[in-house]
């Protein structure tokens, strides 16, 4: 009976990938291309295996999997394929006056070895696009998909080799201890997408080697209706991004500012329009997903008491299901504003109008995003 072989260490992993850089294939823009191909076409010929996963892990539909995941990613492809060579063309630069009659460029070169942690609400697209990000520029890669998103990590693992080059791109799954070995290498630059608590440790990580890093992290992301808007239509697109994969989207809207004159026809309307989207009860809609895991689940319900519940509150733990949820009457100190939601509430708090509204944003940590509807230019 012959012995398994050892499982590759990450040392041995980033070893091996460095060796693989080093040798100047990766240089080249026609592996450049060829890889970006492949990986394509790991997303059409293995577009339906990676939706499976998805539901399992999300209750993602196949509509929203290949809208936000798997489609999203084949454009990035597409539109990276497109201008990569144009990219890739040195540009002049100007030199100073003491170095008359010298000449520059600007050239991009290649970093080296590149580590990608993806989270677990856009498991395949917040992998895969940073991948093609790496791949377009000539790097080697080393990807650790998220263990909070367990089918969707396996079916990454089977399908990145199947499609890639072995010896240039490596799939390490695990949780924290694997990720933290990881992140003892010396790399050239690693991308993380996530919380801020991770992302400290990702950092700190890093600057051991002096390494560079790209994060992109969370944030409470506040949106503001103005007086006069059209509500119905403030609402349809409230309900669309906040609901989207049932909340767990880092620029969702995470809360509502209005004056308190428009909040109850506007809480009315958002009421209305998660009826509207997902049915009398999203449980049974197709098109509506489930929160990731237990723990998260947990998180959440404890902040349903938050507010007076105007649309949702219904919860099942056996399935992972939270109603959007709607809550108006909410305290700036209540429990739902402490922290980024990451799930499927809505609080709708009121201010006086405008100044008050940015008073109460700039008073709290910077958003990742923020929505304005207004008909106002002075306020846009």
């Amino acid at each position: 009976m012959t012995a398994a072989a050892p499982a590759e260490t990450p040392a041995g992993t980033v070893a091996r990938l460095r060796a693989a850089f080093r040798t100047g294939r990766t240089r080249d823009l026609a592996w450049r291309t060829d890889q970006l191909k492949r990986l394509r076409a790991l997303l059409t010929e293995g577009g339906d295996e990676l939706a499976d996963a998805l539901h399992a892990d999300l209750g993602k539909s196949r509509k929203e999997a290949y809208r936000t995941e798997i489609d999203f990613t084949v454009r990035e492809i597409d539109h990276t394929l497109e201008r990569l060579a144009g990219w890739l063309e040195p540009e002049p630069a100007p030199v100073p006056d003491v170095l008359a009659g010298a000449s520059a460029q600007t050239v991009l070169d290649p970093l080296g070895v590149v580590l990608v942690i993806a989270p677990w609400n856009y498991p395949v697209q917040l992998l895969l696009a940073p991948v093609a990000g790496a791949l377009a520029a000539g790097n080697t890669v080393v990807a650790k998909p998220s263990e909070l998103a367990p089918a969707t990590s396996a079916a990454l693992a089977r399908l990145l080799p199947r499609h890639l080059d072995p010896d240039t791109v490596a799939v390490v799954e695990g949780a924290v201890p694997e990720t933290t070995a990881l992140l003892a290498e010396r790399f050239d630059h690693v991308f993380y997408t996530g919380n801020g608590t991770v992302g400290r440790i990702v950092m700190r990580a890093a600057a051991e080697h002096l390494t560079p890093v790209t994060l992109e992290l969370g944030g409470k992301s506040p949106a503001f209706v103005d007086r006069g808007t059209d509500l119905r239509t403030v609402a349809s697109r409230l309900v669309s991004g906040k609901f989207l994969n049932t909340g767990q989207t880092c620029v969702a809207p995470d809360y509502v500012l209005t004056d308190p004159e428009t909040a109850p026809a506007l809480t009315d309307a958002l009421a209305a329009a998660v009826e509207q989207r997902f049915g009398p009860d999203a449980s049974a809609s197709p098109e509506y997903g489930r929160i990731v895991n237990e723990r998260h689940f947990d998180r959440l319900v404890k902040l349903l008491d938050s507010g007076r519940t105007v649309t949702g509150g219904a919860h099942d733990r056996a399935t992972r299901y939270i109603a959007p949820t709607v809550l108006a009457d909410v305290a700036p100190d209540a429990p739902v504003m402490r922290e980024e939601i990451f799930g499927p509430i809505l609080p709708v708090l009121t201010v006086d109008g405008l100044d008050e509204a940015v008073a109460f944003i700039d008073a709290r940590d910077k958003p990742l995003a923020l929505y304005a509807f207004t008909t106002d230019p002075a306020v846009r």
